[in-house]
């Protein structure tokens, strides 16, 4: 029996994808596509129609996923695709793209589109590592950059609970307002059934070594060795926090003595009061347990 999407392409876009500044370079990219795949525009008006979309999409034979828009439109197509035989294409339309660049997505739409093309074309693809995240109560998520367990997560809950001001600056104030308040956190750690148990204030597990747009909190962390990096750090006082940050850029922070990097295919975190981040995306309470898994999807660049 034939699949029902056999030999098409399923394009997510996200809800402002295509539209203003990145309009014209998106037509371009799902042209290239175009060319050498029927391309069928998955239908959603929410996030959970869009991930929905994605899973059928794939169930039904869709021979590659594409997705338009940033790290978090990567985060939702994951789902469906993570571990699947299923080409995966990101044109990247995001202000951070730090899972795009990662795996090497042109950042020009239109060579993004080109190179997705090319791959399909050739049929050739290009193997990376992924995370799969679970917890007690049966949660399970996939994440293709870095889970943000400390400082970070707490800024992004904050963040998400204020419906002023808009953009950025949300962010700059949900920072100022957790720093006012910094304190270590207890964790206990486990790298591969070796505990460690520390009071920290930064706690990220990465698959690749970028988030926030070019953040480099696991700077050595490889795509295709089947290990996850995982970064401590503390107990720090906001001085040492305020001074932490701006290296994080280059990935310098981890030569500092309060900051220890590890690295482990399974790694369970545990501490009270914090909800992770995975690309991101606001994910699950704490504790969570991540899992590399070596060559769970298939890129097309």
């Amino acid at each position: 029996m034939t699949s029902a999407l056999a030999g098409i392409v399923a394009v997510l876009r996200n809800p402002t994808a295509g539209k203003g500044k990145h309009r014209h370079g998106v037509t371009a990219a799902l042209t290239a596509i175009g060319n050498v795949r029927t391309v069928k525009i998955l239908d959603a008006s929410s996030r959970d129609e869009a991930a929905a979309a994605c899973r059928y999409a794939v169930a039904d034979g869709a021979e590659a996923l594409v997705v338009v828009g940033g790290d978090g439109t990567v985060h939702m197509g994951l789902q469906a695709v993570a571990g699947r035989p299923v080409g995966f294409g990101v044109i990247p339309t995001g202000t951070g793209n730090d899972f795009a660049r990662a795996v090497g997505v042109p950042l020009d739409l239109a060579a993004s589109g080109r190179a997705i093309a090319a791959a399909i074309e050739q049929g050739r693809s290009s193997a990376v590592d992924l995370a799969r995240m679970t917890a007690p109560d049966g949660y399970e998520r996939w994440f293709g950059a870095v889970l943000a367990a400390g400082f970070d997560a707490l800024v992004n809950e904050r963040a998400n609970r204020m419906s002023w001001p808009k953009g950025r600056r949300r962010y700059d104030i949900a920072t100022l307002a957790e720093l006012a308040r910094l304190r270590a956190r207890p964790y206990r750690v486990t790298l591969d059934g070796q505990i460690l148990v520390q009071r920290a204030n930064l706690v990220a597990v990465g698959n690749a070594a970028s988030y926030g747009g070019g953040l480099r909190m696991c700077p050595d962390a490889d795509l295709t060795d089947g290990l996850l990096d995982v970064i401590v750090g503390g107990p720090i006082g906001r001085g040492m926090l305020l001074r932490l940050y701006p290296r994080l850029p280059k990935g310098t922070h981890v030569q500092h003595p309060a900051v220890t990097a590890y690295r482990a295919r399974v790694v369970t975190v545990e501490a009270e009061g914090i909800i992770g981040y995975a690309d991101g995306e606001r994910t699950h309470a704490l504790p969570l347990t991540v899992t590399a898994e070596r060559r769970a999807l298939r890129v097309l660049v």
